[in-house]
């Protein structure tokens, strides 16, 4: 076991919210040491669509603000995309009226506007949102981290005793479920389909209430990610043939140019649900503190820089547990 080192924090976990997390505190002027299971490349960051919109995150006031102070980063972040892999683009949000619950996006999203009848055949918003290439994303995040001093360990971490400093993090996602004993979070799994890209350039997210399934289309530069499904509580990261077909076809039915599009690879993810966000101080029993940041669903690159900010905020010592 390493030696306690004063000052030092240990986050774990090096998915979205880990990382994020990790270069908020090696930022402001800590030591930091990110202990993962795996490498980013294969945490269920890697393969989310990663638009920016709030999907599944509670409280919703709390996501709310933690979404906008995320916005704003992401939003600079785009002046540099194949650097950094944030994009901004333009598109449909199916299903989703200008109303008291979307109020406060379109007070922060210049030109956010009820869909024409060419662009969806149903009632939705058109919105130029953040929308993230997670590989990239991921190692630009890993780079700046380590530019910032922060160092990478690859462990697995059964217990918070084992990580020695004074401060530890816990981002270990759907991981907490056992490494905190906490059966509140729990696997909603998503399948994707990568398509080339035949020319798309608008995303499309469309939801189908009476068969219960949430479409997108997410554009990149080479690639498209369509989607998806919300199998609650499958732990099953196999991807499933006939799944893959049906989300083809219902992505195809909205955008015709994708019928035919060559596959270049199936993924699959759990997205760690839990009714609310933890995010919080715990003092352990030996006397040092953990600052818990799990439980953010299908929204972690949402709202991952806000909820970094208040959980690097939480390891100050004036904090209150």
């Amino acid at each position: 076991m390493e030696s306690a080192r004063d000052g030092e924090v240990i986050v774990v976990g090096s998915g979205v919210i880990g990382l994020t997390t990790a270069v908020v505190l090696a930022e402001s002027g800590s030591r930091v040491r990110v202990w993962a299971r795996e490498p980013a490349e294969r945490t269920t960051s890697a393969v989310a669509g990663a638009l920016w919109w709030p999907y599944r995150v509670e409280p919703k006031a709390l996501a709310r603000t933690w979404a906008l102070a995320s916005l704003s980063v992401y939003e600079e972040l785009a002046a540099r995309p194949e650097e950094t892999g944030v994009r901004m683009v333009e598109g449909v949000q199916g299903e989703t009226r200008l109303d008291e619950e979307t109020s406060w996006v379109a007070a922060r999203v210049p030109g956010l506007r009820a869909a024409t009848a060419e662009e969806y055949a149903g009632p939705g918003l058109w919105a130029r949102l953040p929308l993230v290439d997670m590989p990239v994303h991921l190692g630009w995040l890993r780079e700046r981290f380590r530019k910032a001093g922060g160092t990478i360990e690859e462990r697995t971490v059964t217990d918070l005793a084992q990580a020695e400093a004074p401060i530890v993090v816990n981002c270990t996602g759907l991981g907490a479920r056992e490494l905190v004993a906490d059966p509140a979070v729990r696997p909603v799994r998503g399948q994707l389909v990568i398509v080339e890209n035949p020319g798309l350039r608008t995303y499309l997210v469309s939801t189908d209430a009476v068969a219960g399934t949430t479409t997108y289309v997410f554009p990149h530069p080479d690639r498209l990610v369509l989607g998806g499904t919300t199998d609650e509580d499958d732990w099953s990261l196999t991807p499933d043939p006939a799944v893959a077909a049906e989300i083809v076809e219902r992505c195809a039915a909205l955008r015709p140019e994708i019928a035919g599009a060559r596959v270049l690879d199936h993924r699959v993810g759990l997205r760690p649900v839990r009714d609310t966000v933890r995010l919080e101080r715990e003092v352990l029993p030996d006397g040092r503190v953990s600052v818990h940041n799990y439980g953010h669903g299908g929204g972690g690159v949402t709202v991952a820089w806000g909820c970094a900010r208040e959980a690097a905020g939480l390891t100050h010592p004036t904090a209150s547990a």
